[in-house]
């Protein structure tokens, strides 16, 4: 959420911009085959995007099933892309160790994605850093194209959140739902508070002061409190006798505080399926006129 959600919603807040997100339940099929799994994430998602403020009235949100033009032009990408750039992808090349556990699917994705953007002649996407590699590719791949068949595509660049490039789980790593290391905010309080205080600390003992650029808690927090209210908790660390539990409350009441309002309209939208439905069906309609067209145009050049 603090690495994709808010700040793509405040870039899409800009007057000169018009954004384009999407729930890439296509992609998920690389990792998840249940359907119900698939349909309730796809639900929650939506509900979070919106229940954060992103306006779809004014941009398109949509799923990326229902505008299977994507799969259309991801073919015709595939074809001019060379196996070497698809080998040395990070998405690839991680759990190339076992190549019985990767499909196909998992290894061309980053054609899929290269087509999720090139479909809608994206000037800008927002990415986070183990994105970057994917969106190098796809201007590699239009890049190709463009010269051997005259301008197609649009070449576009990544915007990346310096601050917020990696944001740490509750293990310390990367948070990631694939890592099951996440803190989903739209939990019941005793579930988030059970999440928040699994966060893994240090032995340092209570009297003791404590580091906080090696602290995950405070870290997280730094991220969402005021300048005051971090330079207050700092003190504390520093200043000994306050435990990593004290600090864990303290992240627990800042994301209830600071989310409270956008928790109340996920669960209204939760409980609504219907009018999800209507925000995405609304944004799949708009979606696919502005992909036929640059698809026509992509056949046109090659034959089609």
């Amino acid at each position: 959420m603090l690495g994709a959600i808010l700040p793509a919603i405040e870039l899409s807040k800009k007057d000169k911009n018009e954004s384009f997100f999407f729930i890439a339940d296509l992609h998920s099929l690389t990792t998840i085959k249940e359907a119900k799994v698939r349909e309730e994430n796809t639900r929650a998602v939506a509900a979070a995007w919106i229940a954060c403020g992103f306006d779809t009235s004014k941009n398109l949100f949509y799923r990326q099933s229902k505008v299977p033009q994507v799969c259309e032009l991801a073919w015709f990408l595939s074809c001019f892309t060379p196996f070497p750039m698809l080998a040395n992808a990070h998405s690839f090349k991680d759990k190339s160790s076992k190549l019985a556990d990767v499909n196909a699917g998992l290894f061309t994705y980053p054609v899929l994605m290269a087509a999720d953007i090139l479909l809608y002649d994206a000037e800008i996407v927002p990415v986070g850093k183990d994105q970057k590699q994917h969106l190098e590719m796809t201007r590699d791949i239009a890049s190709s194209f463009n010269h051997q068949f005259g301008e197609t595509f649009v070449l576009p660049e990544a915007r990346i959140d310096e601050q917020l490039m990696t944001i740490p789980g509750t293990d310390g790593q990367k948070m990631s739902k694939s890592y099951g290391n996440i803190i989903d905010i739209f939990q019941p309080d005793k579930a988030l508070r059970k999440q928040v205080m699994s966060i893994v600390t240090d032995s340092t003992p209570l009297e003791e002061p404590k580091n906080t650029e090696s602290c995950h808690v405070f870290q997280l927090y730094k991220l969402l409190a005021s300048e005051q209210d971090t330079e207050s908790l700092r003190k504390k660390y520093e200043g000994g006798n306050y435990g990593y539990g004290h600090a864990k409350q303290e992240l627990f009441e800042l994301l209830t505080s600071r989310f409270a309002n956008e928790r109340e309209a996920y669960n209204e939208l939760m409980s609504d399926p219907e009018r999800l439905e209507k925000y995405l069906a609304e944004g799949e309609e708009k979606a696919s006129v502005i992909a036929n067209g640059v698809l026509d145009r992509v056949k046109s050049k090659i034959g089609f």
